[in-house]
């Protein structure tokens, strides 16, 4: 399984520091489990490839390029330089 560890500072509150975690196994298309902490709390999700390729239909974006983009937004440390904004719900 492979892991990669992210930084992040929320728009809403750029002073707090959160970290990202994202695990997969053959490669972030084929569904991955992100884990998001601001060191007191932590909350996990799975996401599923059948959730990827649904949501990459409803963006009406290629799956390719959409998994391309999620590497950016989830794994690629100071090699991304595009921001990102994400909803939890």
């Amino acid at each position: 399984m492979e892991k990669a560890l992210k930084i992040i500072h929320p728009v809403f509150d750029p002073e707090a520091t959160y970290f990202l975690q994202v695990s997969w196994e053959k490669d972030l298309g084929t569904g991955f489990v992100i884990m998001l902490s601001d060191a007191q709390h932590a909350w996990t999700g799975t996401v599923s490839e059948p959730e990827i390729s649904r949501e990459a239909a409803d963006m009406e974006m290629d799956r390719e390029k959409y998994v391309e983009e999620l590497k950016k937004a989830l794994i690629l440390g100071k090699e991304s330089t595009d921001k990102y904004n994400f909803i939890i719900a």
